[in-house]
Parts: structure tokens; sequence; C-alpha cells
């Protein structure tokens, strides 16, 4: 546990390096075609440290602000925050704050920069559909997620990613209306023309490399955030049949966004599936979704719960 953590933590760095070196190379772009020389580098650095500031602060309240989450009061959720509690003493975290979004679909999300400053947000679907150890198994999948640090991560990546997508596209809008710099109208430049398509290119692979790298850091985490669930209720059957419930109903949440898919226990974003809204899709959707199939999921805990890897004293449960 204290790897992954660890590991996490050096993920967030290498995220923030990699992507301030590459907001710097759209920077040097930028101030070539618009003759603005270091004030591109300038302008690139500046969007870049106030996003990733303002992500790395308030992450948390614009996920829940976009989720339109209400806190939980503890007099009206009584058992979830009897639960929320004994879990966090369980994993040795402070108790996260607890949400409530108003929402048929049963689904959940934790969000924030550390365990000291999380949350967690459940929608009254989830509380509706699921019983005492099913809730307990997705709270503990959630709570894996706080401890572990992955909506650092997760968060992280995302928005500064989409500060890549801004900055490719204002790029591009500059190459339109002002030239390609200097003498390149001339033809005296051929370097403008390289940097015009470096625009160009850029514009149409940010949004891929930006769902390429939700696929990337969100899938597996999932897998991780599961089996350490299970450890903290030490009761594998709870998780899998709240799993088995996600599977089996078809609502989604009316409320979720792409930007925040990628915390939700499952994909909450419809996809059309014979011109109907469902949590179904193509298999060519589905490649590029955030989170794995929840039968993968359910599977996997299966072959670990009968390969004799996760704990099996119920009695033991947090």
């Amino acid at each position: 546990m204290y790897n992954r953590v660890a590991s996490n933590v050096r993920k967030s760095w290498i995220l923030i390096v990699g992507f301030t070196l590459f907001v710097v190379l759209i920077g040097l772009v930028f101030g070539y075609v618009t003759n603005s020389g270091f004030w591109g580098v300038a302008i690139a650095a500046i969007v870049a440290i106030a996003m990733t500031w303002g992500s790395y602060f308030s992450s948390d309240k614009v996920a829940l602000s976009m989720s339109h989450a209400r806190p939980a009061e503890e007099k009206d959720y009584q058992q979830l925050h009897n639960i929320v509690e004994a879990l966090s003493l369980a994993a040795g975290i402070p108790k996260p704050k607890v949400y409530i979004v108003d929402d048929p679909a049963p689904n959940a999300f934790a969000t924030g920069r550390n365990p000291e400053h999380a949350a967690i947000a459940v929608t009254t679907g989830l509380l509706e559909k699921m019983d005492r150890d099913e809730l307990e198994g997705v709270l503990a999948h959630e709570l894996s997620h706080v401890k572990n640090r992955d909506t650092l991560v997760m968060t992280l990546a995302v928005t500064l990613v989409g500060v890549i997508v801004l900055l490719a596209d204002f790029l591009l809008r500059a190459l339109w209306w002002g030239g390609f710099g200097g003498d390149s109208r001339e033809g005296n430049n051929p370097l403008g023309a390289i940097f015009a398509v470096l625009g160009i290119v850029l514009l149409f692979i940010a949004p891929v490399i930006a769902q390429v790298l939700q696929f990337a850091i969100s899938r597996q985490r999932e897998f991780l955030a599961d089996v350490d669930g299970v450890f903290l209720t030490r009761y594998p059957d709870g998780l899998i049949h709240a799993l088995q419930k996600l599977d089996d109903d078809p609502t989604v949440v009316r409320t979720a966004s792409r930007a925040t898919a990628h915390l939700w226990i499952e994909s909450p974003i419809a996809r059309q599936a014979n011109g109907k809204a469902s949590k179904q899709g193509a298999w060519l959707n589905r490649l590029f979704d955030t989170h794995p199939p929840l039968q993968d999921r359910i599977r996997a805990l299966e072959e670990a719960e009968a390969g004799g890897k996760l704990p099996e004293d119920a009695t033991a449960r947090a």
C-alpha cells in the first residue's frame, strides 16, 4: 500500500514536469508563429501554472459542483456516515466529507488532492439499490482511491491535458488569423509551414491524447481499488454483488460529464446503442472508456477469491 502511494506521488510529479515541458514547446511554437518571441512561452507557462494550481487545490470543489452534489446530513444518512467512518478507521485515513447526488442511477465517486482534503459522493440510487454489504464494498473501493491518492493523479492528468487542448486550439486560431509569422506569407520562411502543420496536428491529437491518458491512468487503478477495497471490508462478495448490480442497472447519471467520468466507480456516461441511450456500446466505443468492463472486474475478483488471494473472514470486516 505504501509503495503504491509513493508511486502515485511520483507519477503526479512526472505528469506535472512532462506537461510543463510540452506546454513550453507549444509556447515556443506560438511565439514563433505570432512573432511574440519569449512572450509565447511566458503566456503558455502562466496558463499552465494557473491551471495546475487550480486543479490541485480546487479539484474536489469542481467535481462536486459539476455533479450537483450536496452535503449528506448525518441525521438523514446515519448508516452512510457510520460505514464511511468505520472504513476510514480501517484504512488509517481521516473521514472524508460525505455528499449526496440526487440521481436514481447507482454510482459513487471520490475526489480530493489527499486524504486530508477528500470527499466521497454517492447517488440516491446507490443508497436505494444496494444492501449494507454492497454499499460497504462500494465505499471501500472509493476510500481505496483516496488512500492511494489516485484521485490526485487522475485529476491532474485530465486537467493538464485539458490545458494542452486549449493551447493547441489557440495556436491554430493564431495561425488562421495571424499567418505563419515573419516572412512566411512571402514564402521566405519555410519553418512557418512546418509550425502550421504542427499546430494542426496538435489540435487534432490533443483530444485523443486526453482520452488515452484517462484510459491509461483509470483502468488499472479500478482493478487495484477493487482489490484494496476488499481488503478493507474483508468480504469479497459485498463488492462483487455491488458490481453485478451496477452491471445489470441500465440507468446513467444525468449530471455526469466526461470531465469527471473517470472519478466514478463505473462510467456514468450514456452511450447510444440501437438508437437509445445506454451504458452499453460498440466495441470501438468501449475501447476508449475510462473504466474496464464491469464483467472483467467481477471476474478478476472472483478468480482472486477462488485462488485464495483475498480475505475470506467476513466476521473480521470493518
